[in-house]
């Protein structure tokens, strides 16, 4: 058995890798809820119900979808020059702690001028925790994967003391959270009744922001021509380090924007359980987006409305809601084969 690359991937071959893989995923998992005794239609059948089966669950739905989309796009960007961030987590958070400092009435500004000003400080500090795992890989070759990952405990733990300590709100009758923002720093909300929030708006404008700049500018040609052919993009003239850096700041601040959305918008106050792990299910954004920054708004819908889904469907059947991070894993291992299969075929015998 041989595995060769294929002269031509046709554009069709290319559009179907994911949905094979979406298919892939739902045979897999149905034997998951055969085994746990559940009907297989009945339970498939409450999970789109429970995404998108009434206004309540599609706004659900499009707010679950938020923070997805902007560690999706942060761990797409990163992924492009191949430094490889899964440090998210702890990203999100620290704009969500830039927020908590700057939105608790430390500075007091008008409304459009006060949410704006929020996510800039958002996207600053979750770039800026990137300096040093950035810095160690372009000088010292020290693997990004472990000192960004590594780095989320120690921001967890920072944000842990913060709001047990200095920053625990009084009037919160005791429980661990911050101070909550003031009204002019709030992200409007959509719609009257639900919790869908502008925040939703802004991420699909950063995905078509990102989109244009890794397309049309000098900047985005270097990512994908470090990611690509480091040497190749080295010999042209092309500085490794500095783009390397820049990636980092850019998907640290892409980050940064999820806590900034899930503080200001949607929670209104700092607490420990912000984040599910946003920061993680964005690598399974990024990579059943295929990096592709546009991809990533499907992606996330489809991602959030499993989770969501997921809990409509274990009240219906009575099966485990850890289900959707069976189908969530199993749509990552799905997409990479089928990305493989798209771009090579397997040659039997000599």
């Amino acid at each position: 058995m041989q595995i060769e690359p294929r002269a031509n991937v046709s554009v069709a071959r290319a559009a179907f890798a994911p949905i094979s893989a979406v298919l892939a995923t739902m045979a897999i998992c149905s034997i998951l809820i055969v085994w746990a005794g559940a009907p297989v239609l009945e339970a498939w059948a409450s999970m789109v119900k429970g995404a998108v089966g009434s206004r309540f669950a599609l706004t659900e739905t499009l707010t679950r979808s938020i923070p997805l989309m902007f560690t999706g796009l942060a761990i797409a960007v990163a992924f492009k020059s191949k430094f490889y961030n899964i440090g998210a987590e702890g990203q999100l958070y620290c704009g969500a702690l830039a927020v908590t400092y700057f939105g608790t009435g430390m500075i007091t500004l008008p409304p459009m001028l006060m949410v704006p000003f929020l996510m800039l400080v958002g996207a600053v500090a979750g770039g800026l925790i990137l300096i040093v795992p950035v810095l160690l890989k372009t000088h010292l070759k020290v693997d990004e994967v472990v000192t960004t990952l590594l780095l989320n405990f120690v921001i967890l733990l920072f944000v842990s003391f913060l709001i047990e300590g200095p920053w625990k709100d009084p009037m919160a009758m005791g429980w661990p959270q911050a101070a909550s923002i003031i009204d002019e720093g709030v992200i409007p909300a959509m719609l009257a009744k639900g919790r869908l929030h502008y925040g939703f708006v802004f991420a699909i404008i950063a995905a078509i922001l990102v989109w244009a700049f890794m397309r049309f500018t000098v900047w985005g040609y270097e990512i994908k021509a470090v990611g690509l052919n480091a040497s190749a993009a080295a010999f042209s003239g092309i500085s490794i380090n500095t783009t390397i850096i820049r990636t980092a700041m850019i998907s640290g601040g892409l980050a940064g924007l999820a806590g900034v959305s899930e503080v200001a918008g949607l929670k209104g106050y700092l607490t420990l359980d912000l984040s599910p792990g946003f920061g993680y299910t964005g690598i399974a954004v990024a990579m059943l987006a295929q990096l592709h920054p546009l991809a990533i708004i499907p992606a996330a819908l489809f991602l959030s409305g499993i989770y969501v889904g997921s809990d409509a469907m274990s009240r219906a059947v009575n099966i485990p809601t850890y289900i959707a991070d069976v189908i969530v894993g199993m749509s990552v291992l799905a997409i990479l084969v089928s990305v493989m299969l798209s771009k090579y075929k397997i040659k039997w015998g000599k």
